[in-house]
């Protein structure tokens, strides 16, 4: 009778899973409805992507129908968006609204506000001690009294630790067309040209040292107090908190590729001359 062989060979190394999961942070494009009209929605969605040319062409998009009561055509929207060559990933809605947009296959998500950039709380004044009490009488044998010290006062609060504020993203490079950066939660700060083509975005101020001919978006999560400074203004696009201007026949000559800061006043935009 044949003995039967075990093979004793092992595998020299654990085989590699096949995926994984990671986390990753997600750039998109938040569409807010105004209106429930389908027409009026696609009229308005024709209008604001032929205004911005091909600066939001092949984004993601999230649907904020938040503010709306009455039902949205879902499945019509959702064609339009990507007719236009955007991406609806997800929808911000509630009780019946999120269902019809669920059924058009647009999952709940949570969007957050602008964001909150932190700063050192505001240093206070140091505590003044109390003058030293003279006694009204000397002490009998003629020595002097030292002074009292005032006993140290007593509060319930604790000491508050600064936080500092997250350092800006710094680009010492110039971006030709094509290229993109986003700068998360802080500021962005190109040393540089930004060719046109090219997209600079950010959460916070926008700082471009160089001429800026492409497109420029600060504020990009709603903070409405961004800024974008550049020392010489030429911009294909520019935009705050999401109010946008396409730049198509020049600016002003006197901020015409000059020193420039754009800033978001009410629904419009303001661009102002940093000569003298």
């Amino acid at each position: 009778m044949g003995q039967e062989k075990v093979s004793t060979n092992k595998p020299s190394r654990k085989t590699p899973q096949a995926l994984d999961f990671k986390s990753a942070t997600l750039y998109a494009i938040r569409v807010v409805l105004q209106d429930t009209d389908t027409d009026a929605l696609l009229d308005a969605l024709a209008k604001r992507m032929k205004d911005a040319g091909a600066f939001f062409e092949n984004e993601p998009v999230v649907v904020d129908a938040s503010g709306l009561e009455q039902v949205v055509d879902w499945p019509a929207l959702v064609a339009a968006l990507r007719s236009h060559h955007l991406y609806p990933v997800g929808v911000v809605a509630e009780g019946e609204q999120q269902q019809a947009a669920a059924e058009a296959g647009l999952p709940a998500v949570e969007v957050g506000g602008a964001p909150i950039r932190p700063a050192a709380p505001a240093a206070t004044d140091h505590e003044v001690p109390s003058a030293a009490v003279t006694p009204e009488k000397p002490p009998a044998n003629g020595a002097p009294q030292p002074a009292e010290t005032p006993p140290a006062a007593e509060t319930d609060t604790a000491p508050v630790t600064p936080v500092p504020a997250p350092a800006a993203m710094v680009i010492n490079r110039p971006l030709r067309s094509g290229q993109r950066v986003y700068a998360r939660d802080t500021d962005l700060i190109v040393v540089g040209v930004v060719s046109r083509g090219a997209e600079v975005i950010a959460d916070g101020n926008i700082h471009v040292y160089g001429p800026l001919r492409g497109k420029a978006m600060a504020g990009a999560r709603g903070d409405t107090t961004a800024r974008i400074f550049t020392t010489q203004l030429d911009p294909e696009l520019v935009a705050v908190a999401g109010v946008y201007r396409v730049i198509e026949t020049g600016l002003e000559a006197a901020v015409q590729n000059k020193p420039a800061v754009i800033s978001l006043s009410g629904e419009s935009l303001q661009i102002e001359s940093l000569g003298n």
